[in-house]
Parts: C-alpha cells; sequence; structure tokens
C-alpha cells in the first residue's frame, strides 16, 4: 500500500512538473525558438524553386496578379504567427485587418504541400513564392488558380470598395508614381443639381458606354469615353464626377499636371492606371496658361488622344475640366480628344428649387416668387455660395431662403455699381469708385445724378453685406416657429 502511494505521488509531481515546464517554456518563448530551429534544419533536406511576382510588369503597367496576392495573403489565418506584421483600419473604424510587413514571411498550405510567401521590398515591390520542387509540378497551376479565380475574386468583391489615387512626385525610379485611399465621396446623380434633362442624358450616354466594348472595338477605336466639365468654380464639377464615380463603380485617377516632372513621367502615369477607371485632370486651363511647367503641350495632347492612350486607356474614362472654355485652343478640345462638352452655369431659379429641396427639404415656399424675380433680374450665385447659406441656416428654411434673397440682392447691387463704374470710367475718372464714394467727391462734372446715385447703391451694398455677414456669425439662433 505504501509503494502504490509512493508511485501515485511520483506520477503526480511529475505531472505537476511537466505543466509547470511547459508553461516556462510557452511564457518564455524558447518553444517557438525550437519550433523555427526544426523549420531551417527541415528546409536544409529540401530543394526550393522561388517564382517573383513584382508589383509591375516590364512596360511599368500594374501586375493584377500582384494585387490578387497581397487580398489573399490578408486573409490567411497564420498571418498571425508572421514576426512582424501591420495593424490597419478596414472600410468602418471597428474592422481590424492584419497585412504582411515588408520582408517577412508567412506560411500556406495548399493540397498537402507547404508554401511560403514573403513581402520583398529592396527598391521594388514584389511578393515571393517559395515551394519545394517535389510539389511544383504538382500543386503550381492548381494553387495561382485557386489564388486567381476563386480566393482573390471573392476577397475584393467583399471588399467592393473604389479608391482615389492621386500621383506624386517619386524619389527613385522604383517608386509607385499612385498613392490611394478609398474613396467614400457621397455624390449621386440623385444629390448633384442639373437640369434633369441633361442629367438623364449624361446618365444614358455613361451606360451606353459600359455596353459598347464590341461596337468600338469593330470601328478600330480604343474603348474610352472623355468629357469635358467647364464653368465657374463652385458650380459643382468635382461633385459630378464623384457622381460618375459611383454610377459607373470607377476608380478614380486625379491627376495634378503641377507634380508631372516630363513628359515620360505623365506616360508611366497613364501606363500605371487600371481598367474601369476615371482619369481627371482639373484646372486644364489654368494649366495650359502657365508657362513655368516642365510637361509640354504635345505629351499633354498625346496623353488625351494619342498612340499610348490607344494602346492603354480601355475601358477608361476621361474627364477635364476648366472654368473657361474660351481660353482653351480649340485643337485641345477637338472631337476625337473631347467627346462630350458639359456646361456648368451659375444657379438659375430652377437649380436654386432642386438645391432648396435636397438641402431644406422644402419643394415650395412663399418667398420662391421673391426669389425667382431676383434672378430674372439677373442675379447670380454659385450652388455653392448658396449651398453654404442653406447649411448655415438649415434648422429655419425661411432663414435661410432670406439669406439668399439678400445675397442675391447683394450680387445685383455689386453688377450695378459696377455697370456704373464702367461708365463713370468714360468721363476720365481716375480714383476707384468705392474711393470716390466714400470721400464725397465729384465722379463727373457731366453726370452729377450718376455721383448721387452711385453713392446710394454703395451704401446698400454695404448694408446688404453686414446683413450677409451676420448670417455666418457663430452666435446660436432661434428657430422660428
Amino acid at each position: 500500500m505504501e509503494l502504490f502511494f509512493r508511485s501515485f505521488f511520483a506520477i503526480f509531481i511529475g505531472i505537476c512538473f511537466c505543466w509547470l515546464l511547459r508553461i516556462v517554456l510557452f511564457r518564455t518563448g524558447f518553444v517557438f525558438v525550437v519550433k523555427k530551429w526544426w523549420r531551417n534544419l527541415e528546409d536544409c533536406f529540401h530543394v526550393y524553386q522561388f517564382f517573383r511576382i513584382p508589383e509591375f510588369n516590364q512596360s511599368s503597367q500594374q501586375n493584377h496578379l500582384y494585387r490578387k496576392v497581397s487580398a489573399y495573403l490578408t486573409s490567411l489565418s497564420s498571418l498571425e504567427d508572421s514576426d512582424f506584421t501591420n495593424l490597419i483600419t478596414g472600410n468602418t473604424p471597428n474592422d481590424i485587418i492584419l497585412r504582411l510587413d515588408s520582408n517577412q514571411t508567412v506560411q500556406d498550405n495548399f493540397l498537402g504541400a507547404k508554401l511560403l510567401w514573403t513581402n520583398e521590398e529592396y527598391g521594388s515591390r514584389n511578393f515571393v513564392l517559395r515551394i519545394r520542387k517535389a510539389d511544383k509540378r504538382r500543386i503550381l497551376r492548381p494553387y495561382l488558380q485557386h489564388i486567381h479565380t476563386l480566393t482573390a475574386d471573392v476577397i475584393e468583391q467583399r471588399k467592393g470598395d473604389l479608391k482615389l489615387f492621386m500621383n506624386s512626385k517619386p524619389n527613385n525610379q522604383s517608386d509607385t508614381r499612385w498613392k490611394s485611399i478609398q474613396f467614400q465621396h457621397p455624390s449621386t446623380f440623385d444629390s448633384i443639381s442639373m437640369e434633369t434633362d441633361l442629367k438623364e442624358r449624361v446618365k444614358s450616354d455613361l451606360e451606353s458606354f459600359l455596353k459598347s466594348k464590341q461596337y468600338y472595338h469593330r470601328l478600330g477605336r480604343v474603348w474610352k469615353r472623355s468629357y469635358l466639365l467647364y464653368g465657374p468654380s463652385g458650380t459643382g464639377k468635382s461633385s459630378f464626377v464623384a457622381a460618375m464615380a459611383n454610377f459607373l463603380s470607377y476608380n478614380v485617377y486625379d491627376i495634378d499636371l503641377f507634380k508631372v516632372s516630363d513628359d515620360s513621367d505623365l506616360k508611366l502615369l497613364l501606363l500605371q492606371t487600371t481598367t474601369k477607371s476615371i482619369i481627371v485632370v482639373e484646372d486644364l486651363d489654368r494649366f495650359l496658361m502657365d508657362k513655368s511647367s516642365a510637361l509640354s503641350l504635345s505629351a499633354l495632347l498625346n496623353f488625351m488622344d494619342g498612340l499610348l492612350t490607344s494602346c492603354c486607356a480601355e475601358e477608361r474614362v476621361m474627364v477635364f475640366t476648366v472654368n473657361c472654355k474660351d481660353l482653351v485652343d480649340p485643337a485641345v478640345l477637338r472631337p476625337g480628344r473631347i467627346d462630350v462638352h458639359i456646361h456648368f452655369p451659375l444657379c438659375d431659379f430652377s437649380a436654386f428649387k432642386n438645391l432648396a429641396n435636397n438641402y431644406l427639404g422644402v419643394k415650395d415656399h412663399k418667398l420662391f416668387p421673391q426669389v425667382e424675380e431676383i434672378f430674372q433680374n439677373g442675379a447670380s450665385l454659385s450652388p455653392a455660395e448658396i449651398s453654404e447659406l442653406m447649411i448655415t441656416n438649415r434648422n429655419s428654411p425661411s432663414r435661410a431662403i432670406k439669406s439668399v434673397i439678400t445675397a442675391l440682392q447683394t450680387d445685383v447691387e455689386r453688377r450695378r455699381i459696377s455697370s456704373i463704374g464702367r461708365r463713370l470710367s468714360d468721363c476720365g475718372s481716375r480714383k476707384s469708385v468705392a474711393e470716390s464714394v466714400e470721400s464725397g467727391g465729384v465722379l463727373c462734372s457731366e453726370n452729377t445724378q450718376t455721383g448721387k446715385e452711385l453713392r446710394k447703391l454703395y451704401g446698400f451694398l454695404r448694408m446688404k453685406s453686414n446683413k450677409i455677414s451676420q448670417t455666418f456669425d457663430a452666435s446660436p439662433m432661434r428657430k422660428e416657429s
């Protein structure tokens, strides 16, 4: 009996010792070190073959397989076992995504074979696949097909987010020229202020473009569409581009021509864009008037409609914006380079009612006739200016409309003063209109009545301007009953 208790006690002590030893080893990381040594020893008895997947191919175009592999590796559960892993937020703040850090390795298993992926970054970005030669013939093609057609496609559909790409100046030739962020602009064709008939024609044109691949190819033309958006600042051109992207589900490439170093750099930017994308060049007229740019006009014209564009602009929409179309050389805007011209005018009464409906939820109001009358008198503001007044006074539709009326009346008086100022300049006056009014001097001896009228209008304008500034006051405003 005593021998039994001794044996039981010894077994109990041995179990407790093993349990404590296991805790100590795992807490100190010794087990992980042993496993790593064992893997290195095992590798010595196998012959491996390496496959490199670069981010860009030899023609500097994006390698789609690289993008699919990147998405595939993000889904691997073994990514958590890597020594260094990046944690980034996903589509929502609560969504955490693991990304393999540079020059780190992650293991994958497929059909009983072990595969190793390394995120290699030495000057350029590559994924390196390491596979045993004994397994290569059996699993390589099925494994790549598995990534290409099944797993990566499902992952990308689940992500399903558009991206906004912006060009940057590379520090060296291996740097990527595009930096991207998630494109989350809320603008749609339903929310933008535009004539209903024009809006429907644009949507119909875009839908027709999506279905016209075979038609374009039968004509021997590249499958692309070019739009020119022209009009003053604040008329909604950028919001229209965002609405196009959301309607087509296309990524957006926003090219800043002032950051393009030379003609070759512009070509590489075009080469590195992808299909199903909108390529945007804003303020084209400002760039053409600037003489300090290193980019030549010839390169810009070839970018719009050249041989390179015909080869690598398939399934793309190009959008160019200008403030004044008359300042642009007609050769730049000829058919072939620009297919559709869309004018974005200053706000009229019809656009005002659309804005009131969107921003204030008001389809009709007792002040609408007064607004319409002021528009008929020649007043004009940009949709952005009117929208800001409505946003500031959104808790009170009446106050918002009154603030718009005040701004429109101010614009009318400003135009009348400008017109009178031009008439006075014919009399030889060298003083500014405002200076002459404030000093009370005689503006034109031949037309004293005009001077009196101008002083009256100038005082009215100053009064209206003070009223407008008060609507942007930070002090709380009472809500109207």
